[in-house]
């Protein structure tokens, strides 16, 4: 799997900062709290409004990233979010003549016998969609054999409102593993470029208490320890 920021927001925290100023600001003009507001008082005031909750400010500022080597299963979930723009490699115009890429989950990888078999699928699928190919069955047809474990490429787009969503649901425990790691991926790519805006971004036991009642992982503490490693690697951490 590889994630990669393509493009953000310029300033990302500047931009909230400013939009959050001015909600607040009596008579001061855009031109005033743009010459007023320092990068550490941005900061700090960014972490507050995130705290607070008021963050509809975040709007402003939008993430573009690039995913690659993931599977159907994981687009088939990451498309759920809404708010959100999605750009995807599509199996209607482009062939997996010859083979395609596939997601190889580590519960298969590790157990042989189970290995060999999804990979005797995989051969199998790829054999007859070569097959209905040569037979004349257009690509946008024959995709139905594909498997939920095809590799894809995909480009996200969301603002800072719906990653620190997208991150509290699916940085969770209780996530799908592949959708859990890109998830994790994205926000150390946020992190680096962001920090004030992803503080508190993670699943629900990073800063409260675990919301997923009898389904709970029972491993508050660790998810906790290990965010608060992630976020002392940008430095970031009071």
């Amino acid at each position: 799997m590889n994630v990669k920021l393509l493009k953000y927001t310029a300033e990302p925290e500047l931009t909230a900062a400013l939009a959050a100023k001015l909600c607040y600001a009596s008579d001061a003009t855009i031109d005033d709290l743009q010459r007023k507001i320092e990068r550490g008082e941005q900061e700090s005031f960014i972490e507050k409004i995130v705290r607070i909750g008021h963050h509809s400010v975040l709007e402003h500022v939008s993430f573009t990233f690039g995913v690659e080597g993931v599977s159907r299963t994981l687009t088939h979930q990451l498309v759920r979010h809404r708010i959100a723009s999605y750009s995807q490699r599509s199996q209607r115009y482009v062939k997996h003549k010859d083979g395609f890429e596939y997601v190889l989950p580590d519960s298969i990888a590790s157990n042989s016998e189970a290995e060999k078999e999804f990979v005797k699928l995989m051969e199998n699928i790829s054999n007859v969609y070569d097959k209905l190919i040569d037979l004349g069955v257009p690509a946008e047809d024959a995709r139905y054999v594909l498997p939920n474990a095809c590799e894809t490429k995909i480009i996200i787009t969301m603002n800072a409102r719906e990653l620190l969503h997208f991150f509290n649901v699916r940085c969770c425990n209780r996530a799908q593993w592949e959708i859990r790691r890109m998830a994790e991926m994205m926000l150390e790519e946020c992190l680096k470029v962001a920090p004030a805006i992803f503080k508190y971004a993670g699943p629900n036991c990073v800063t409260d208490k675990c919301k997923e009642g009898d389904f709970t992982c029972g491993k508050a503490s660790e998810v906790r320890k290990r965010y608060e490693e992630l976020l002392r690697r940008y430095d970031r951490l009071n």
